[in-house]
Formats: C-alpha cells, sequence, structure tokens
C-alpha cells in the first residue's frame, strides 16, 4: 500500500549515464536504462540515499512523496531472480559504466600502416617502434563488442610485464605491419589490485561471444600475479569455451622464465 515516505530522486538532465549510483544501490532498486539511471521500482528503494554520494553530477537527492512501502523479501526475490546476486551485479554495472562513460575507452582499431603511425622515424624517442594494434587494452575498459576481438588472438597481461620484460611488442603483440604477431589483441590488468570478479565476468563475455582463436597469458613469477592465469581458466570455463592457451611467467628481473602451452583455457590441471 503506497504511503508518504523517502525515496530516491533521480534528475535526468543532470544524469549522464555513468552508472555509479546503480552500483552503490544495495538493493538494485537503480537501473541504467536508454543512458539514464532510472528507480525500477519505489518498493525496492529504503529511501537511505547511500547511492547519493555516489554520483558526480549530483543527480541524485531523495524526496518525501506517496511511494510504495519498501519490500525486503521483493528486493531479495529481485536479486534472485537476476540471476546474479548483489556482488555479480555491481561487478556487470561498473564493466558497463567504465567504458560507456569514458570518452577515452571507446574501441579502437590501430591502422599502423595507413596513419604511418608507429616507424622509428616517427618515434624519435624509440628506435623500437610500437606493434599495440588496439585500444583500449585495460581489461575494465575494453567493450566486449569491440570489433578488433573478433577472432582475435588474445595477449592478457598483467600490467607490471610490459614494464619488466623490455622487448614487450615484440615478442608478445608482433608486428603489426608484416606477419609476426598480426592479429593478437592485448588486454591489461592486475589480480592484485583491480577487481578479479569483474574481470572474470568481463573475459568470459569476451570469450563467449567472439569466436577467439588462442590466448596467451603472460604473468610475473611473484604469487599473487597468478591469479590472472586462474581468472582467464575460470572465465573460459564460465564462456563454455576451449581455447588454446600459452602461459609466460615474466621473471622480476626481466627474463621468461618458464612458458607452457596447453590444449585449452577452459580445462583445469
Amino acid at each position: 500500500m503506497p504511503t508518504r515516505r523517502t525515496v530516491v530522486r533521480i534528475d535526468e538532465e543532470l544524469c549522464n549515464g555513468c552508472g555509479l549510483c546503480a552500483m552503490a544501490c544495495a538493493e538494485g532498486a537503480i537501473a541504467i536504462v536508454d543512458g539514464k539511471a532510472r528507480l525500477i521500482s519505489d518498493s525496492y528503494c529504503d529511501g537511505l540515499g547511500a547511492c547519493l554520494g555516489e554520483c558526480p553530477q549530483g543527480a541524485l537527492t531523495t524526496e518525501i512523496r506517496e511511494a510504495e512501502e519498501f519490500d525486503e523479501a521483493a528486493v531479495k526475490a529481485h536479486l534472485a531472480w537476476q540471476g546474479k546476486g548483489l556482488n555479480a551485479r555491481r561487478h556487470e554495472a561498473k564493466a558497463e559504466s567504465l567504458h560507456a562513460a569514458c570518452p577515452g575507452s571507446a574501441a579502437l582499431s590501430i591502422d599502423r600502416e595507413a596513419a604511418g603511425v608507429g616507424t622509428p622515424a616517427l618515434q624519435q624517442d624509440s628506435e623500437t617502434p610500437s606493434r599495440l594494434g588496439n585500444w583500449p587494452v585495460q581489461i575494465m575498459l575494453v567493450p566486449p563488442t569491440a570489433p578488433y576481438l573478433k577472432g582475435a588472438r588474445l595477449v592478457i597481461a598483467a600490467d607490471c610485464t610490459a614494464f619488466a620484460y623490455a622487448d614487450f611488442h615484440r615478442r608478445f603483440l608482433g608486428d603489426p605491419l608484416g606477419k609476426l604477431g598480426a592479429g593478437r589483441v592485448l588486454l591489461v590488468g592486475c589480480p592484485k589490485l583491480d577487481d578479479v570478479a569483474l574481470y572474470r565476468t568481463k573475459l568470459a563475455q569476451v570469450i563467449g561471444s567472439n569466436d577467439i582463436r588462442e590466448i596467451e597469458v603472460v604473468y610475473m613469477e611473484v604469487p599473487c600475479c597468478s591469479g590472472l592465469v586462474r581468472v582467464v581458466r575460470e572465465a573460459s570455463a564460465e564462456a563454455g569455451q576451449q581455447i588454446p592457451l600459452t602461459l609466460t611467467k615474466i621473471g622480476i628481473r626481466g627474463e621468461v622464465k618458464e612458458r607452457t602451452t596447453q590444449e585449452a583455457a577452459g580445462k583445469r590441471d
């Protein structure tokens, strides 16, 4: 029965659809619909306003009006019906909002030959041309629908590997102007500092919908970095895909410590 109480109010003129409020709402009362935050049911909103401080645009306030009473049982049923639970729902909302809200994360294939980019003459500070062929590279920012992912050979690398291994571009990305590493797409992340559950969700989407040809995981020898290998395996299994997998371990002194190739990423040892 409707009663006069406090609920969240969303100013659609100010809202830019970043999704931070949806992540902050523990009850799942807010969703991004058509690029704007929406209160999907009054009965899911407890009116406490935990989401208010998360909005960078100041689009969220509270108001007192006639609304359905807060229904905790309905909230639990709502989250269960979504089939993902609170944490997974937040991970997916975060993944969607990160690449949707930032202009710098727009998917881009880099045609170095056509643009004349990446030649030593244009990179006066370096004798080694860049071989990066895609943008963005951060796992959290890559849209699962990015065109460069279709049929790609993935290199999923821990952040530190490119700093530790001096010849990273030539060894792992190959030559975009030639044949050695053509089609290799780079994704990077840190399994210790970043949200590995989000990584697992994102990578499962990438692997499950893009006919990935092979995956090479490049990680550091430090124990925490092996978490990247585990996440890739779990994401492949979640996607129901068995993809040829190469594991390359980099030492902190910059050498390749170990390299193994396995039949499929979706299988466990």
